[in-house]
């Protein structure tokens, strides 16, 4: 059986630049179909996506992730090259091995282990991988997840392979995430002369106030679960860059991380609100790139919990910090979603890593938690 850090490294060799898959699924499958898997692809456009299965009984236990890694950036800044995984002072560096090439590596020879050891075990395992987690996750786990659930193909526990971890291996597990809505905004002025301010209306001047309130707003409390909700601005555009010009057009990004006391649609109404009290010309369009998520304790948290106890003797935190993941849409099944991977130190950083003998322990940590969830 070849181990952890090979194959990792053989998804570490295959460039699989998002949307790109590189046959990292075909990998997975070369690996999964000999262990009594049904594999199947489900690809959408330019978005390739497996899910396998192993069994038909409840409880159905998933592993979740994504072969697809962001570009490399200036090759010449990399100690390696970064599709040439290499081993070097007891990490394991190269594009992915973080984000999360190793533990797509952890979760197949976890499986492998517990099928050998334990061929009878109670309820299913599936694995759902898609190739379009750090795009526009447009046709990957949504579109993946639809189907399942058009088919009433349960999904009782869900693990997903992210970086959770902070200082160490399993000191972090997502329980949940925050959700993320983003908003462009168009506010309408009339440009002229800054020597003739009585014939323009300066579209930054009318909008300060409004965004003053949107911006020192306390939009809620949080919760035991999430800390409150934040309003962050984050692109401004006014002005055509000559001096002697009052900008008769305001353009701006912004983007609320919120918890479950809020909808997207609750978010909407008071953002509206707000413009619409200053008497703003404006234009307002929406993204609602995820919606909050959380697991309260049951039995996958405390599978994952005791686990890492057992394995590495240290007490978790369970922890919605973060940005967002394929957990958003996994959760929509009503699966208990949990999140467990590597140290995040240098996921989407010039010389990404990780440590070799935590690829191991991970791949360890996994097969603990499919003893804990289905023996």
């Amino acid at each position: 059986m070849a181990s952890t850090l090979e194959l990792a490294k053989e998804l570490i060799r295959r460039p699989s630049v998002t949307p790109d898959d590189k046959e990292c699924q075909q990998l997975m499958i070369d690996w999964l179909k000999p262990l009594g898997f049904d594999c199947e692809k489900m690809d959408f456009n330019d978005t390739e996506n497996l899910w396998a299965i192993r069994g038909n009984a409840a409880p159905v236990f998933v592993f979740a992730g994504h072969t697809d890694v962001v570009p490399p950036g200036p090759l010449g800044k990399w100690q390696f090259d970064p599709f040439t995984p290499t081993e070097h002072n007891g990490y394991l560096y190269g594009r992915g091995a973080a984000d999360m090439k190793g533990s797509l590596a952890a979760m197949l020879t976890a499986t492998k282990r517990f099928v050998d050891q334990h061929p009878t075990h109670k309820g299913s395992i599936g694995f759902l991988i898609t190739s379009d987690e750090e795009g526009p996750f447009i046709n990957g786990t949504v579109r993946v997840v639809e189907q399942l659930m058009q088919r009433q193909q349960p999904i009782h526990y869900a693990l997903v392979g992210e970086p959770s971890s902070g200082k160490t291996l399993g000191d972090v597990i997502k329980n949940g995430r925050r959700g993320s809505l983003t908003g462009w905004l168009k506010v309408q002025g009339t440009q002229g002369h800054v020597a003739y301010p009585h014939l323009a209306k300066n579209a930054v001047h009318v909008s300060l106030t409004a965004l003053s309130d949107l911006s020192n707003k306390l939009w809620d409390n949080g919760n035991a679960f999430f800390p409150p909700t934040s309003f962050q601005i984050t692109n401004v555009e006014a002005g055509t860059g000559a001096g002697n010009i009052i900008p008769g057009e305001l353009a701006l990004e912004f983007n609320f991380r919120y918890s479950t006391e809020q909808t997207a649609d609750s978010l909407k109404q008071q953002v509206e609100a707000i413009l619409n009290q200053y008497e703003l010309d404006y234009q307002l369009n929406w993204k609602l790139n995820g919606e909050p998520f959380i697991t309260q304790k049951g039995e996958l948290l405390d599978a994952c919990q005791k686990a890492i106890k057992q394995e590495l003797n240290i007490d978790t935190r369970a922890e919605t910090s973060g940005g967002t993941s394929d957990g958003r849409f996994i959760a929509k099944t009503g699966a208990q979603v949990v999140e467990l991977g590597p140290v995040n130190a240098t996921i989407h950083k010039v010389d990404e890593c990780v440590s070799i003998k935590d690829l191991e322990a991970l791949s360890r940590l996994y097969q603990r938690i499919l003893e804990n969830t289905l023996l």
